[in-house]
């Protein structure tokens, strides 16, 4: 058989081999790793001791999609907000899984506020953070032992930024004496692997179930995330928690994001996956989640909200009504899912198409659930309407926008209402 004469088949994502932990909350159960999602985390940046506020940011980012959410334990007023922050989001029915982000004193907190360690279904644990020498043995043991008794997650999650310099030293030490010295980024990368996977052994000896660990190693170079989390994935397999740290803000920050999260999850790398963007002035948390949620649904690993292909725009398309048409329908789509996931089970896998011209409007609305191709400049003022695949009908005038929302309401209520009983 010849090249020509071999079927082209779509790209698929190797399946993941790692081990399966669950971060449970009440009734909640999240799964992590395995033949799970990979789920998407955030993390707040209010300061814990408001538990009211940090409560109502935790409460935007598990509506927005996030599935964990971490939040700063770095004081003891921070531990003693803790439970109150469980409380009041268990009053507004959020049973999102909460994650205690610890550093420096986790060992302290986690023993002296049980109440806190309790309300927590997750910890993370940086170990160049943990101490030094002796102390930090016994400090980490002291956390992993909360852990194990609790029946607790918890994510080693090594920072380049803080990575142990005992351990890192010892390793430039020994990679001197080699014939044919590494370079000193691989040795960086060989240290940032061997933290994480010497300090999950230590985990499991102190008694952590090895199916309650997570591991992570933040890095902020996209090229560098790649391989260091390339290396972890052929090292063990343990649930993987991917993120490109300070990853910056806006433009740089997602695409930078997007760049690193998305090779690595081609490859079936990564069972759970944070935005860490900086916000811009005035721009919401939530944004974290959005772009997170985005990525996964660009890859075709899971469906989130209803997608809306819509064309750039050219010199065909000098109205803007197709711009505006898409943008309204996409913005409304997205703010009712939070009430039409219970409504209607599936629109999140819903295709609408708006289109400008006549070049590929109608192909792209034939490929679509529903679709209209808006007429471009110098074209017939008339806009053909696809559903399932077919031309539906032609609309005219001025108001079309207007039709074509209501005929998308009308399509989801038809194809995704639940029968009433």
């Amino acid at each position: 058989m010849s090249e020509t004469e071999r079927p082209i088949l779509p790209a698929a994502v190797p399946p993941r081999r790692t081990r399966q932990a669950r971060v449970r909350w009440a009734a909640r159960d999240v799964t992590i790793g395995g033949d799970a999602p990979v789920r998407v985390q955030a993390m707040t940046n209010t300061d814990t001791v408001d538990a009211i506020g940090t409560a109502i940011q935790v409460k935007e980012l598990a509506q927005a999609g996030a599935e964990l959410v971490r939040i700063t334990v770095n004081t003891p007023e921070a531990a003693e907000a803790v439970p109150y922050i469980r409380e009041q989001l268990d009053r507004m029915g959020i049973d999102v899984p909460l994650i205690g982000d610890f550093h420096y004193n986790g060992h302290r907190l986690l023993t002296e506020y049980p109440a806190m360690a309790e309300a927590l279904s997750k910890y993370r644990i940086n170990p160049g953070n943990v101490g030094k020498g002796d102390k930090r043995d016994r400090q980490f043991a002291m956390m992993v032992e909360v852990a194990a008794r609790l029946d607790k997650v918890v994510r080693i999650g090594v920072n380049w930024g803080s990575l142990d310099q005992e351990l890192l030293a010892a390793m430039m030490d020994a990679n001197a004496q080699r014939a044919e010295p590494w370079d000193a980024k691989s040795v960086m990368y060989q240290a940032l692997v061997e933290s994480a996977l010497r300090s999950a052994d230590d985990a499991r000896e102190i008694g952590l179930n090895p199916d309650n660990i997570v591991i992570s190693c933040k890095v902020s170079g996209v090229q560098d995330l790649i391989t260091v989390y390339r290396a972890l994935h052929a090292r063990c397999d343990y649930a993987l928690h991917l993120g490109l740290t300070e990853a910056g803000m806006g433009t740089k920050g997602t695409v930078a994001s997007t760049a690193a999260l998305a090779v690595l999850l081609q490859e079936g790398i990564g069972d759970t996956i944070r935005v860490s963007l900086t916000p811009q002035p005035g721009e919401p948390r939530t944004q974290e989640v959005v772009i997170a949620l985005e990525i996964l649904q660009a890859l075709g690993l899971r469906s989130f909200n209803p997608s809306v292909t819509a064309c750039p725009g050219c010199g065909r398309t000098t109205s803007e009504t197709f711009q505006v048409l898409a943008k309204r329908i996409d913005d409304h789509l997205r703010a009712m899912m939070p009430r039409w996931r219970e409504r209607y089970p599936g629109v999140e896998n819903l295709k609408v198409a708006v289109m400008g011209c006549i070049v590929n409007g109608p192909g792209e609305s034939k490929h679509a659930d529903i679709g209209i191709s808006l007429p471009g400049t110098g074209e017939a003022p008339a806009a053909p309407v696809f559903i399932d695949g077919a031309k539906a009908m032609t609309l005219r005038g001025e108001g079309i926008a207007d039709e074509f929302h209501k005929i998308v309401e009308d399509y989801i209520e038809r194809r995704f209402g639940r029968a009433e009983p």
